[in-house]
């Protein structure tokens, strides 16, 4: 398979979205280290014109250390040729038709150039505002699917979703796909999603008639996503409009081939091109980075709950693959699960005490130069639990500061109930958003995947290598001490 996979990806012409983003940045960086024959890569940047794509490809894309791998091999002149002769930059926005591409000369020669369709392009924000989402999310995803429809060579679209298009669902997950109009409140027949796009727009003119401020209009467009989730069975406007998105493509795809990947948590690198490179804080990685500056108290999370983590270059592996097993099949439509949950889970009890471990033999160290002491976290497994503490804690101390504030104005204890009162209803706010994932008690079924898995080893003698994706390969305790959370620490905190 691993052969396999570099020869398919040899005088092929890809058209990326979704960079420069986490998963998009370690697709490129591995197509061009493994298979340099690749024939283009057409790679979409929200930009206004090419000379900004560039400048947002060389600084946010190929100056970082991700590419210090390939960087070392090739040397810089070497490698700027390489970029020079196989990327060629897209300005664009996968929100508007024919994916915003202006220049109708690129976007002949694309349409008749390219294979295959990547769509990785997506906003993440649990709390997204409704009108972004939608475009984004939703809309966006039919946008690349018209898009795709018109490259006459074109023979696989390859999306990516995520694995909690599912809900908040228990269980085990099966690798279906969503049904148009599927909603998951039993009295809720039906999901229209084109009156959810005219709800939209009905609100936005509304706020801009009552001259509502941008901040205001805002926070109105992002109540509205999270009521309309929660209306339909969704936890949050990410995952609802993400599952929207997966309908439109299923639905208006005609014959074209179609490959769905969801994949669940994903961390930093385990393998390549090196271990540990992650870019920001990404989902557990608030809680462990918190945990290590001694900030995190208490938290809302199941010991026994199983979180569902995968790194990032097993997801891109999947990618390409699948993508390999099913190039030229026609009128395929399939789904896969990349995740850890079904065959080789981890709970959050574990990584807790895999946390603890880690910082109380490295701390990290504060402003002032001395190591950061880390203590035992209470973990509370209800909402209501959650609230309690938090009240007896916080709240009731707040009221004080707030009674103090009354009787003494001048005083500075307003300032500090001020500052206390944002970082509570701050918290709160995160909790909230995260409780759906704290609390998941679902199994993630990899069926589509293991078979893929499974013809891999079938057609390699050596187990490991470029291609892996199996997550019984992953120690999570070495993973997460001596890969993940030191590339935190090197990649995000930067100490």
């Amino acid at each position: 398979m691993e052969s396999n996979c570099v020869q398919f990806l040899g005088n092929k012409t890809i058209f990326i979205t979704g960079s420069p983003g986490f998963l998009a940045k370690v697709l490129v960086e591995k197509i061009l280290r493994l298979q340099p024959n690749v024939k283009k890569i057409y790679l979409l940047l929200r930009a206004p014109d090419n000379q900004s794509a560039m400048q947002r490809l060389r600084s946010e894309v190929l100056e970082i250390d991700l590419f210090k791998v390939l960087r070392k091999d090739l040397g810089e002149e070497n490698l700027n040729a390489l970029v020079w002769e196989k990327i060629t930059t897209v300005p664009g926005d996968i929100s508007v038709e024919n994916l915003g591409v202006k220049d109708t000369g690129l976007l002949q020669r694309m349409w008749s150039e390219i294979d295959i369709i990547i769509n990785i392009a997506a906003t993440t924000n649990f709390d997204e505002r409704y009108d972004i989402g939608l475009s984004i999310n939703t809309f966006g995803v039919l946008n690349v699917l018209n898009f795709a429809k018109k490259c006459v060579r074109g023979q696989l679209l390859l999306h990516v979703s995520t694995a909690y298009v599912c809900g908040e669902k228990s269980g085990l997950l099966l690798e279906k796909p969503l049904k148009m109009g599927e909603t998951l409140r039993e009295k809720r027949k039906v999901l229209d999603i084109n009156a959810e796009l005219e709800l939209m727009k009905q609100k936005l003119k509304e706020l801009e008639h009552q001259d509502c401020s941008e901040e205001e209009i805002s926070q109105s467009m992002k109540d509205l996503g999270m009521a309309r989730a929660k209306l339909h069975g969704w936890p949050n406007t990410y995952v609802f409009t993400k599952a929207m998105g997966e309908m439109l493509m299923g639905n208006y795809r005609e014959n074209l081939p179609l490959v769905i990947i969801r994949p669940t948590m994903i961390t930093s690198t385990l393998a390549e091109p090196f271990p540990g490179w992650i870019e920001g804080l990404r989902t557990i990685d608030s809680v462990i980075v918190a945990y290590g500056k001694g900030r995190l108290k208490c938290f809302l999370a199941d010991s026994n709950s199983v979180f569902d983590l995968i790194p990032v270059d097993m997801v891109v592996n999947a990618m390409i693959a699948t993508a390999a097993a099913h190039w030229g099949e026609t009128e395929v439509q399939a789904i896969y699960h990349v995740g850890s949950s079904c065959q080789n889970p981890v709970t959050f009890g574990q990584l807790h005490d895999i946390n603890a471990r880690y910082f109380t033999k490295r701390p990290l160290v504060g402003r002032n130069g001395s190591p950061i002491r880390v203590s035992k976290v209470t973990i509370l497994s209800t909402m209501g639990q959650f609230s309690l503490y938090m009240t007896l804690r916080y709240k009731l101390p707040l009221q004080i500061l707030r009674l103090i504030k009354i009787i003494y104005p001048w005083s500075n204890y307003g300032d500090n109930y001020n500052d206390l009162s944002r970082k509570i209803k701050l918290a709160m706010r995160l909790v909230e958003l995260y409780q759906p994932y704290l609390l998941f008690k679902g199994i993630f079924d990899d069926l589509n995947t293991e078979r893929l898995r499974m013809r891999r080893k079938e057609n390699i003698k050596e187990l490991g290598g470029s291609f892996e994706f199996d997550p019984k390969s992953i120690d999570w305790d070495d993973y997460m001490a001596n890969i993940h959370i030191p590339g935190l620490i090197t990649y995000v905190l930067r100490q």
